[in-house]
Parts: C-alpha cells; sequence; structure tokens
C-alpha cells in the first residue's frame, strides 16, 4: 500500500519515529586541541562529527557542520589552547550553527572554563564569567560539564544544568602509584585560600596538611581605587561632617609555613598552575623548611609565558596536570611536567547523559569542599 506522496506505509511509519542518537564534535581549529576529543570518542565508540571549524583571512570564525544532527543530542567538546578568545568564538559558533540545524540538545564539554577566575567583582571591573555564561545559554547550550570550577558557585552564573566533575581521584591515584614512598608526603596549600582543597586530599590519603601563610599569598593591592579617598569635609552650620569608623591596612604577616614539613615529601595541590611564580616561591620556602621532594599537582595545567623554564629551573621535582588543558609545547620544554589523562570520567559522564542514567557515581566520595 502507498500513501498519496508515493511513500510505503512501513517507510512513512520508520520516518516518523524520533531518532534517539547522539554525535560528539570538537569546535577547536587547531589539531593540537583536538587530542583529547579523539581519546574521548575513542572510548565511547563513536566517531567524531564531521565538521570544519577554521579562521577566516581577517581572522573571523567559521565553523560548516557536514552532516545532518535534526533531533540528535549533540556533545560539543571543546578544549581551551592559549589563545582564549578565538576557542570561545569557536564554540559559540559551532552551538549556534548545530541550533539552527535543529538539534535536540547542545551539550559543551568544556573541561577547563575560561575566565573563571573573573567570576568576583574586583572595584570597578565586572563579572566576565557570568557574562560568557550568558553568551553560552544565548548560542543554544543546554548543558554543560566541565571540571573543577575555579569557585563552585560559578554553577548559579547559568541558567541550564552544569555537571562540575572533579580530577582529584585521578591525581591521588598517581600519587599514590607513581610517588616513591608517598606515605611520608605532607600535601601544603600554598596559601589559606586552598587549604580547604588541601584538607580533602590529605584527609583521602590520611596524610598530614600544611599551609603557607603569609608575603607567598596573592593579595591584591587596593590602594590605587577611588573608594579609599575620604570624604569630603564642608563646615556646615551645626554638622560637622561624616565620620566613619578608623579602618586598619591590611599588613601581611612575615612568611609562615603552618606545619612540619621537614624531612617530609612536600606536595602542593591546586586547582590551576598558570603563573608559577608563587609554587616557585612556595618551593623554595619548603626547601628552606627541610623538605626534600617537592611535587605540585593541579587539574588545569595553562603554564602561560615562560612557566616551562622557570618550572626547570626551581627546586621543584615535578610537576603532575590533566589533559584538560594542551600542553605538548611545554612538556618538551621541560621534562618535569607530567600528564594525567580524564579522558575517561568525561566520557562516562557523556554516556550517562545521553542514557538518562544518574552523575551520583562520578561524584562519589567527593567532598564539598573538594
Amino acid at each position: 500500500r502507498f500513501d498519496p506522496l508515493g511513500l510505503p506505509y512501513f517507510r512513512l511509519q520508520r520516518m516518523n519515529v524520533p531518532k534517539s542518537g547522539y554525535r560528539v564534535f570538537s569546535a577547536n581549529s587547531s589539531a593540537a586541541c583536538t587530542e583529547l576529543a579523539k581519546k574521548i570518542t575513542e572510548r565511547l565508540g563513536v566517531e567524531l562529527g564531521k565538521s570544519v571549524v577554521f579562521q577566516e583571512s581577517n581572522r573571523e570564525t567559521r565553523v560548516d557542520v557536514k552532516e545532518s544532527v535534526r533531533g540528535q543530542t549533540i556533545f560539543i567538546i571543546q578544549t581551551i589552547p592559549r589563545d582564549v578568545n578565538t576557542a570561545i568564538m569557536e564554540l559559540l559558533v559551532m552551538a549556534y550553527a548545530l541550533k539552527t540545524s535543529c538539534a535536540k540538545n547542545i551539550i559543551g564539554v568544556i573541561p577547563y572554563f575560561p575566565y573563571s577566575k573573573q567570576c568576583k567583582m574586583r572595584k570597578r571591573g565586572s563579572i566576565v564569567c557570568k557574562l560568557l555564561a550568558s553568551m553560552l545559554a544565548k548560542a543554544g547550550l543546554t548543558h554543560i560539564i566541565t571540571m573543577d570550577l575555579h569557585q563552585k558557585e560559578i554553577q548559579g552564573f547559568f541558567s541550564f544544568p552544569v555537571d562540575n566533575l572533579r580530577a582529584s581521584p585521578f591525581l591521588i591515584q598517581y600519587i599514590q602509584e607513581e610517588i616513591p614512598d608517598y606515605r611520608n608526603a605532607i600535601i601544603v596549600a600554598k596559601s589559606p585560600a586552598a587549604a580547604k582543597r588541601a584538607q580533602s586530599y590529605a584527609e583521602r590519603l590520611r596524610l598530614g596538611l600544611a599551609v603557607i601563610h603569609g608575603e607567598a599569598q596573592c593579595s591584591e593591592s587596593d590602594m590605587a581605587d577611588g573608594r579609599h579617598s575620604p570624604p569630603c569635609v564642608r563646615n556646615t552650620t551645626g554638622h560637622t561632617g561624616l565620620e566613619l569608623p578608623l579602618m586598619m591596612a591590611k599588613e601581611k604577616p612575615p612568611i609562615t609555613v603552618v606545619g612540619d614539613v621537614g624531612g617530609r615529601i612536600a606536595i602542593i595541590v591546586d586547582d590551576i598552575i598558570d603563573d608559577v611564580g608563587d609554587f616557585v616561591a612556595a618551593a623554595e620556602i619548603l626547601k628552606e623548611r627541610g623538605a626534600y621532594k617537592i611535587y605540585i599537582m593541579a587539574t588545569h595545567g595553562l603554564l602561560s609565558a615562560d612557566a616551562p623554564r622557570l618550572i626547570e629551573e626551581s627546586a621543584i621535582d615535578e610537576v603532575v596536570v590533566t589533559n584538560t588543558v594542551p600542553h605538548e609545547v611545554q612538556k618538551l620544554q621541560c621534562p618535569k611536567i607530567k600528564t594525567v589523562d580524564v579522558s575517561m570520567i568525561l566520557a562516562e559522564a557523556i554516556r550517562r547523559i545521553h542514557n538518562g542514567e544518574s552523575m551520583a557515581y562520578l561524584f562519589r566520595n567527593i567532598t564539598v569542599d573538594d
């Protein structure tokens, strides 16, 4: 039997069945940034979606999707290289291209979320991270998978779900398997702000905790801000002017290491290692206090500028980062840099979201402060 259009009824019924498949795309234009996407698709047993992402001669971003995505769930994997702004535009343009191609759901897999350090108001600046969250929603994203946000409160900037995965299980496994005599180690926070993360590592590894306090911690100078100017006192009848309580100026105490690191392996943990000046200074202090080996564990190895050279010339023995950010060039410049692969947990998150399974298993034994 045929319908009025000449199509067999069985074929017409088959066409009316909604597609339940999913596709995985990479939004990066550089080959070095697609390595993580290839590892994830290999674990999932699927092929990377066919698309072309490139820069025009005037540096405009162009995206061409080479296959139909109508009615499908799409995962866009975007690793962030040094050219952050170009990577953001690639992600936005691809998301919008998929949205206008009638994709059912568009889920961004952004292991390192850019501009995450600009998540608080600084003087007369702006909360750029909130702006980026609004741009991603406007472009068509409906969900985001990321890893170790700089501040967990960033999830509140989004109008759609955010799964903030953790890299700590992989880094802890590296400590247990690759650091000889790790039982003689101590977990170190290079500033009081990193103490909660360090405490989480120390409790799970059953190790001691040390905190560096004083000159080594970063603080922003507020002296140039006009808000510190005293109010203008005008002589008016019956009014002596505005009198505010005296504000004591902040003064950093002398450098102090809270905890005994003498004769121990010092393991400094943090979420991002970019400008390594603070880490190099912390390593020198720990060496002076008697630590005989110094490791740095961080999720996102941005390693900008002269970071490889500074690490190579410092007292740091090893820097361990994950592959959320491509850093193959930096590894060639500094053999102290080691990489831990986290494609397994990202692939599992994609599989669970597509199948509608709970994500709780990926957060087992993970504390809020981790």
